[in-house]
């Protein structure tokens, strides 16, 4: 199901079963997996791959160049796995250096007007609400959820599991099953409900709201934190994510 106001370079690779819709662009070295579908108006340019059954709504547009003034050439690519949905006027911009990539996993839902910078890496599960925006070479990880209109500076690292409220300005990184809140952003208390939705055992839970009690409210150091968690908590699987996650910290964490 090609519309034939659609315009599709012949070296451009199309996966079985795709549906591109009116008006959508399609560059040379881009790759559709199967059953992927493409509302109107859809740009797809650059060394941009997607794996299977992604939707793309109208005017979105992957794979174009970074908008980082280093830009010096190269060929630098856009890799999106399976299963994403893209909505209005999203932008997922390539990477800025030779042979660097801007990744998306699967199962993502990103809605109208996000934007995901260049070296942008996501995991999966993730949902990103309208106007949010990832600056360059942010990481985010699995099932992370981020609101409305709010923005995340370069470099930072948002955790597996944590939530970012609407409107808040992340400038260092957020610990995993936290959630995060306001402009500065602060961490203001555990990810209860992503928990709950995502099958966290109470044990871990309430592990995890111990250590957050000792990281933000006992006026310790992070080190003197970090090893207290570890002399007192169990040594269960989340506790040593949240640890490893902010030993691994170069910017900081959202306090």
């Amino acid at each position: 199901m090609i519309h034939s106001t659609a315009i599709i370079h012949r070296s451009a690779e199309i996966g079985a079963d795709c549906d591109i819709g009116p008006y959508c662009v399609i560059g040379e070295h881009v790759s559709l997996g199967p059953r992927c579908r493409l509302h109107s108006h859809v740009v797809i340019d650059g060394y941009t791959s997607l794996g299977s059954d992604n939707e793309i709504f109208p005017f979105a547009s992957i794979g174009l160049k970074t908008q980082d003034l280093k830009w010096k050439g190269g060929i630098t690519r856009t890799e999106i796995g399976n299963h994403n949905t893209f909505r209005e006027y999203v932008t997922v911009h390539s990477a800025t250096g030779d042979g660097e990539v801007t990744k998306v996993g699967s199962c993502n839902h990103i809605l109208a007007y996000c934007h995901l910078a260049h070296n942008v890496m996501l995991g999966d599960h993730i949902i990103m609400s309208n106007v949010a925006s990832l600056a360059g070479h942010v990481t985010m990880e699995d099932h992370a959820v981020v609101g409305g209109l709010a923005a995340v500076h370069q470099f930072c690292r948002i955790g597996r599991m944590s939530i970012i409220g609407g409107c808040s300005k992340v400038v260092q990184d957020v610990p995993p099953f936290m959630l995060v809140d306001g402009n500065p952003a602060e961490t203001k208390t555990i990810n209860k409900v992503g928990m709950e939705r995502n099958g966290i055992p109470e044990q871990a839970q309430s592990a995890l709201r111990q250590a957050y009690k000792i990281i933000f409210r006992e006026g310790l150091t992070v080190p003197n934190a970090l090893a207290r968690i570890e002399k007192d908590l169990p040594a269960l699987a989340e506790v040593q994510t949240l640890v490893q996650f902010i030993r691994g910290s170069a910017r900081g964490i959202t306090k």
